[in-house]
């Protein structure tokens, strides 16, 4: 569709991005995460440099994220399992 240009505001700093237009929302609703994220932490605990909240918000991403992925390949090796079983009883089947 075509990029775009817009402004994000993360942790009240500005950052112009282009971006395709199927991105945009994406993006923002990002943003506005990290932004939720970063305030709940200023609000529940005593740090205030912004750089410091950044990076809890980005470790909790990121835990998030890999926590995510590991879930994704137990259930992949899951369903592959239950695969196979199924095809052996099908094999079993149509042997008899």
């Amino acid at each position: 569709m075509g990029e775009i240009s817009i402004k994000i505001n993360i942790a009240d700093r500005i950052y112009p991005l282009k971006v395709d237009m199927e991105e945009e929302e994406v993006i923002r609703r990002a943003a506005k995460l990290i932004n939720d994220r970063i305030k709940e932490y200023q609000e529940n605990y005593e740090v205030k440099d912004k750089q410091d909240l950044l990076a809890m918000s980005v470790l909790h991403y990121a835990t998030a994220a890999l926590t995510a992925e590991k879930k994704l390949v137990e259930d992949d090796t899951h369903v592959a399992d239950k695969v196979y079983q199924l095809d052996r009883m099908l094999d079993d089947f149509f042997k008899k």
